[in-house]
This record gives structure tokens, sequence and C-alpha cells, in this order.
């Protein structure tokens, strides 16, 4: 696609990740939380509390502070009890936005999510508006140059939905949600370490955006990820 590059965006997702490493460690801690009082604290029978970990052990974050994280969710001491909430949304262009949030206070989180929108150009919608043109699902990104027949044998082999390659040479490996861990592990111990790893809402089409407009979108991007309590952006732009 002209003027889109993958590849560039992985890795201004990742440097604005670096920038915010505290930020990280917050919304790591809600996601082990949430997740340990959903699926209880045994990484081996809770497949999300599992992925909460890696996150945290990528990260750098302490072990004791994971275990301590775990063992407050699930043994009931007080605390803040957060609850998640999607919110969908339209901005520059009508590229369609999902703003995936944990709160304990819905009314100032919805209220901060509006401002942004409006601020930067775009606009809050209703549930359902714009979350049929994502796709859950697990995704596993590799950079140019990694043998794309080594990856597609590897991955379709552990039960990998697809692999996709781009003009770039960047190659992805797309997983039912289910199957993502088992992809992960098989990719990993044949030597293939994937930049990015992560279940999400992976676009079905794509809004091209450039110039001005691509600098706004990209203004109401981080904007929303800025936002204490959001947890992930999901977009459609290809900036």
């Amino acid at each position: 696609m002209a003027g889109h590059s993958k590849w560039a965006n992985i890795q201004h997702r990742k440097g604005r990740q670096d920038e915010k490493r505290g930020r990280i460690w917050t919304r790591i801690i809600r996601e082990i939380t949430v997740a340990a009082r959903a699926g209880g604290g045994d990484l081996a029978a809770n497949p999300r509390l599992r992925l909460a970990v890696e996150k945290a052990k990528a990260a750098n974050m302490p072990s004791d502070r994971v275990k301590y994280n775990i063992d407050k969710a699930t043994g009931n001491a007080e605390g803040v009890n957060y609850e998640e909430i999607r919110y969908e949304g339209y901005g520059i262009g009508g590229a369609a936005v999902i703003v995936d949030t944990m709160t304990d206070n819905r009314v100032r989180t919805v209220a901060e999510v509006r401002h942004v929108f409006s601020k930067y150009g775009g606009n809050l919608g209703t549930e359902g508006s714009v979350a049929f043109q994502f796709k859950h699902c697990g995704q596993l990104i590799f950079p140019p140059g990694t043998s794309e027949d080594k990856v597609m044998e590897v991955a379709l082999e552990a039960g990998a939905e697809d692999v996709i390659s781009d003009d770039e040479g960047t190659i992805e490996v797309l997983t039912a949600p289910a199957d993502f861990e088992a992809v992960k592990a098989a990719l990993e111990a044949a030597g293939l370490t994937p930049e990015v790893a992560e279940v999400t809402m992976r676009p079905e089409n794509t809004v091209e955006l450039s110039g001005d407009d691509a600098v706004r979108m990209q203004k109401l991007l981080d904007a929303l990820e800025d936002l204490d309590d959001v947890q992930a952006v999901y977009h459609n732009a290809a900036l």
C-alpha cells in the first residue's frame, strides 16, 4: 500500500511504549488484577493471566511485584475494583477506532475518552459501530529478513490460521485467540522470535491517511493512549 509502512508503524508504537514505561506497568498490573480475579491465580489454568504475566516480564516488572498483585487479586484483599469497558469511535477520514479501558469510575473514563475524540477531530460512536471491522485474533509479527518459508512451516503446523507477508518483507502470523500461545511457543522453539506477539483486534480493512490527516490521526491515537484508564487502542488507519 503506497505510503504505508507496517514496520514503521510497529517501530513507532514500540518507541511510544518505551517512552512511558511507568504507565505500562500500571496497565499490566490492572490486567493481572482483572485476569486473576476472573480466572484464579493458577497460571497453568488461566491463559489470560499467563499473557499478562508475559507482558510483565517483557516490561521488566520484578517477579515479586507480579506475585504480589496476583496474591492481592485472588486473596480478596481490599482494593480498587476495575471494570472493563470498550469504546468505539471514528478518527480522521472516518478511520475506525476501538479503545479498551479498565476503570474504577466509568463516568470519568467516558468523559475523558469523549473529550479526546472531540478535541482531536474524531467522534465517539455507539457500541458496535466499528467493532465489526476488526477480527479478534492472535498476531505475531516478524521483521523483514526473517525466513518466510520457515515461519510458514512452523506456524501452520502448530495451528496458525494464516501467514501473510507484505512488500517490505514483514511477516504476520494470525491465529485463533485460543491457539495463540501454542503457535508462539512453537515458533520460539524453532528459533523464531516475533517482534510483536499479542492477542489483538486486527482491522479487516484499512483507511489510507497521509500528510496533515496522518499527523492529526496520530495525535488522536497518542492522546487516547496517554489516558490513564486506557489499556489498548486499535485502529484501521494506514498512516
